[in-house]
C-alpha cells in the first residue's frame, strides 16, 4: 500500500503540466486530505458550504461524487443548504450555535463540514467552529485548510482539477491502494 504523499505527487505528476501548480503546495494537500478521507472511510457524513461564488462547484460536486459510473459504495454528502434552508439569513453566532445543535442532533455528530470558498465569508463560520471541519479556503490561512488565491484568474480550473484529484484519492483510499492514516 502506497503513502498518500507518495502516490500524490505521482498523481501529479502523471497529470503533466496541468496540475504543476500543485506539486509546491501538496504536503498541504495531502495533510488536510488525508484527513478527510479517514473521516470518510469512518462512515461520517459531508456537509458541504460553499460562498455564493462557489455555488457552481457545490452542485457539480453533489451530482459527482455519487455517479453510478464510479462503482463505488455511495457517499453520505448533502449541502448546508438541504440541511437549514434559510442558512444565508443567519447574522449572529447564536443562530449558528443552534443550527450546529441542531445537526449535532440529526447527525450525532458522526460528520464533517466541507467548505469550499473565501475564508471572510460568513458561510464559513460553522465550519470554523469545529476542528475536523475541511476546507479549501481563499485568501486566508487556517488549521486544516488547503488555501488558494480568490483573484487566481485560474481559480475555477485548479478547483475542477482538486476535485478530480480529491475524487481520484476516495477511489485510491476506499479500494486500498494507498493509506491516509
Amino acid at each position: 500500500m502506497l503513502d498518500f504523499a507518495q502516490w500524490s505527487l505521482d498523481k501529479i505528476r502523471e497529470d503533466g503540466g496541468s496540475l504543476s501548480w500543485l506539486e509546491e503546495q501538496r504536503f498541504d494537500w495531502t495533510t488536510t486530505t488525508a484527513h478527510a478521507l479517514e473521516q470518510i472511510l469512518g462512515g461520517k457524513t459531508i456537509i458541504l458550504i460553499t460562498d455564493q461564488s462557489r455555488k457552481w462547484l457545490k452542485s457539480y460536486i453533489l451530482s459527482a461524487i455519487n455517479n453510478p459510473s464510479l462503482e463505488r459504495p455511495l457517499l453520505p454528502i448533502v449541502s448546508i443548504d438541504s440541511i437549514y434552508n434559510h442558512f444565508n439569513a443567519i447574522n449572529s453566532g447564536d443562530m449558528i450555535e443552534v443550527v450546529d445543535d441542531m445537526i449535532s442532533l440529526s447527525y450525532k455528530d458522526d460528520y464533517f463540514f466541507w467548505y469550499i470558498g473565501k475564508g471572510n465569508d460568513k458561510r464559513a463560520d460553522i465550519a470554523k467552529r469545529r476542528n475536523n471541519s475541511y476546507f479549501w479556503i481563499f485568501d486566508e490561512e487556517f488549521h486544516n485548510a488547503f488555501t488558494m488565491k480568490s483573484y487566481d484568474s485560474s481559480l475555477d480550473i485548479k478547483l475542477l482539477q482538486l476535485y478530480r484529484l480529491f475524487n481520484a484519492s476516495l477511489n485510491a483510499t476506499m479500494y486500498g491502494e494507498i493509506n491516509v492514516s
